[in-house]
């Protein structure tokens, strides 16, 4: 009897295990839901309908792959990327490598503040760089006076309201569900879609959410001696990192549902969010306008928060210690990260020219730790039995070129213009 009893209780034992290690992979979703994001969603509705859908689903299976990566890092080493870099990398080559990475997390903050500082505008009026430094102050507060577990819970929590939004969204426009669902699964290369097809799916892969995962996956505790809760903890990684990121698909998915259903169908293109919000008003009605903004300010505040956290991160692994705000290398790396992105900020003439710049420095560093990242998870040395296989390498290699491609090529588009 007792054993039967036990073994009917296992699985939801398991399933409640599992629910417990949920939390990292959502803290890497908002860098994949941030206002760069919604920018280039948007972008990609209004214009072409629902045709793009099809590379929010290839971005984030290329994001699954490279996420999961990562973390394996932080399981199998007990470092994060950072540490890994400093501890196995001659010291110019990690100098330069991290270097970098702590400017694109500077570069990351600056989109992700400027967002939370346009949503403040829309909603309260509030002069554009005053809220930005508002979105600063407040992202500060929370990563100086909160510990890691409380900081999780409360970007769990925007992630959740950010969702909660969408469905308001998605339940009172009128989509066309047999094009989503064709659009979903069937690549289509509009004329003159290739800008904001590289655009998505460039910048899905951020460099500060590889650095971000590799370290946060460590505040789930375990014993580096003993594989069988290694495996353990790459089985339930995997999971969250699977769940959270299809999460960021749903959310992506919807705001080019949104742009589709509304936009695209009035024949207008929209390329600004402040254009999208004021244009949802008359369509949707002022309540749905101001869900959008709302939406777009716990999107700016929550991935502003994750991208001081890979800062502070990457600061730390300079000195071979991890994230711990409490350090001091940590708080100055979190402070460089914010400060200088929020001063970038009164130099930039427009909103626009921000995300734009902002792109264009990630696009040059993201290739620098994809394939800094392959090195060190492919490497016997730092990785022992856990190394990369011979598939993984194929798969890593495979999606490292693509995206890399697809950002240079976004780059250029830049310098061209």
């Amino acid at each position: 009897m007792k054993k039967s009893f036990l073994s009917r209780h296992a699985p939801n034992e398991k399933a409640l295990s599992f629910l417990k290690y949920i939390g990292p992979g959502l803290l890497v979703t908002v860098g994949f839901i941030d206002p760069g994001n919604w920018a280039s969603n948007i972008a990609a509705g209004s214009n072409y309908g629902y045709t793009l859908l099809w590379m929010v689903t290839l971005s984030t299976v290329m994001l699954i792959i490279l996420q999961h990566n990562a973390a394996h890092l932080g399981i199998a080493t007990g470092k994060c990327l950072a540490e890994a870099a400093t501890e196995n990398m001659k010291p110019w080559i990690r100098n330069g490598v991290l270097g970098s990475a702590m400017a694109a997390s500077v570069s990351t903050a600056l989109a992700e503040i400027l967002g939370g500082g346009i949503a403040l505008e829309m909603l309260f009026k509030i002069p554009l760089k005053l809220g930005c430094v508002l979105v600063m102050a407040l992202v500060l507060y929370l990563q100086f006076s909160n510990s890691y577990k409380k900081i999780e819970k409360i970007i769990i929590g925007f992630v959740s309201l950010i969702g909660l939004s969408f469905i308001y969204e998605i339940m009172i426009i009128h989509a066309d569900w047999p094009a989503a669902a064709a659009g979903w699964i069937t690549p289509s290369f509009p004329r003159g879609a290739m800008p904001v097809i590289m655009s998505v799916l460039g910048a899905v892969v951020m460099p500060h959410n590889l650095f971000l995962h590799s370290e946060i996956i460590q505040s789930r505790q375990w014993n580096l001696k003993d594989e069988k809760i290694i495996r353990k903890q790459l089985k339930f990684e995997f999971g969250d990192t699977l769940l959270s990121m299809i999460i960021g698909w749903a959310i992506n998915s919807a705001m080019l549902l949104i742009a589709a259903a509304t936009f695209f169908k009035q024949g207008t293109a929209v390329s600004d969010l402040s254009q999208a919000q004021i244009m949802l008003q008359p369509m949707l009605g002022s309540a749905a306008a101001i869900v959008f903004a709302l939406a777009l300010l716990f999107a700016g505040i929550s991935s502003s928060i994750t991208a001081g956290m890979a800062g502070g991160g990457i600061f730390a692994g300079i000195y071979g210690e991890p994230y711990d705000i409490s350090d001091v290398h940590s708080k100055i790396g979190v402070l460089i990260t914010m400060l200088t992105a929020t001063a970038a900020i009164f130099f930039i003439k427009s909103p626009f020219d921000g995300l734009v710049y902002s792109q264009m420095l990630l696009s040059i560093q993201l290739p620098i730790t994809i394939f800094t990242q392959i090195y060190l998870t492919s490497s016997k040395k730092v990785m022992g039995k856990y190394a990369n296989s011979k598939l993984d390498k194929f798969l890593l290699w495979t999606f490292a070129i693509v995206v890399t491609g697809l950002n240079l090529a976004l780059l250029g588009s830049y310098i061209i213009k």
